[in-house]
């Protein structure tokens, strides 16, 4: 008999739900309480959203296989939102250019990753923690430490308020869903997805099929670089100013979300709505932590222990793949 298993995105959620009920979440009756509760959900699903955006690249990295994982996206993101902030200027007409500019700087720096990582035959590991020291300098070259500009008004229109008073839904959550649905479009019906899980399993039988390997370790990479600029982008328009570590503090949470949405860290298996499920777990971690007051030392712990509890469970690696 086939043992039951629960599917890891699904996991993840129920895992979400129980937590929400046992924090206090949970109203104790209707009226007030219930629209104070939607609303520290609504709040969650926000916070998640960029989260959730900046582990779409590190999925197609990690379902890529060849231990592949990029330490370069926190780098990515601060830069994209830099580079927006100072663009804007606080402009309508400049957006569509920073969103473009945020694009293809992320793309680039996701290209020069992956011709390291491709044709130099550095290790992924090595190749994006170095390009992340790199893109850092760069940034506090560029600036001196000092960044001036300021967010269009529609970007916070369209990303941290309602849609409208009488839909109470922050616009980036609407974004976010339209993303996941494209996200998987990408993996599960392109040729593209076929050949990213192809080349996860098994990088010699993929090229022994036809796929050009080559090929799709230079798009992933660059794909994923250039999802991190749009995860820069995104945040710099929910919070409207600009850090120099800005994307740091999302580096490893959009790791841990990937492994905790049940995406094999060998690679050759995952989706985005797991990523998108283990993004609302970590969000509502760290949201219970900070409402405890727990130092960031102890959120830490708490954020590495569920990751390896959650690994242990849905994240094993295969043993043996020929």
């Amino acid at each position: 008999m086939k043992r039951f298993s629960i599917p890891p995105p699904v996991a993840a959620l129920i895992l979400a739900i129980v937590l929400f009920l046992l924090s206090g979440f949970l109203p104790n009756s209707y009226g007030s309480d219930v629209k104070v509760a939607l609303s520290q959900a609504t709040n969650i699903l926000r916070l998640s959203v960029f989260l959730g955006v900046i582990a779409a690249g590190q999925t197609l990295v990690i379902i890529s296989g060849f231990e592949g994982i990029d330490l370069s996206a926190g780098s990515i993101v601060t830069l994209t939102a830099i580079l927006t902030y100072v663009m804007v200027k606080g402009e309508n007409n400049m957006v569509l250019l920073a969103i473009f500019v945020s694009l293809v700087v992320g793309a680039f720096i996701g290209l020069l990753n992956g011709a390291g990582i491709t044709f130099l035959k550095i290790s992924p590991f090595v190749m994006t923690l170095g390009m992340s020291g790199v893109v850092t300098g760069a940034i506090i070259i560029l600036n001196h430490g000092n960044v001036s500009g300021k967010v269009a008004p529609i970007m916070t229109r369209l990303i941290a308020r309602p849609i409208s008073p009488r839909i109470p839904i922050p616009g980036a959550i609407v974004i976010w869903l339209i993303f996941g649905v494209l996200m998987w479009l990408l993996l599960e019906r392109t040729t593209f997805g076929k050949n990213l899980f192809a080349i996860g399993v098994n990088r010699v039988t993929a090229k022994l099929s036809g796929v050009n390997v080559t090929g799709m370790n230079l798009a992933t990479y660059s794909l994923a670089g250039l999802l991190a600029g749009f995860g820069g982008f995104l945040l710099v328009g929910n919070t409207g100013v600009v850090l120099i570590q800005l994307g740091q503090p999302f580096l490893f949470p959009s790791i841990a979300a990937v492994a905790v949405g049940g995406t094999l860290l060998s690679g050759g298996k995952g989706s985005y709505w797991g990523s998108m499920a283990g993004a609302i777990v970590l969000t509502l971690i760290t949201s219970l932590l900070t409402t405890m007051q727990m130092p960031d030392s102890v959120r830490r712990m708490v954020l590495g222990g569920t990751l390896l509890i959650l690994i242990s469970i849905y994240g094993r690696q295969q043993a043996l793949r020929q």
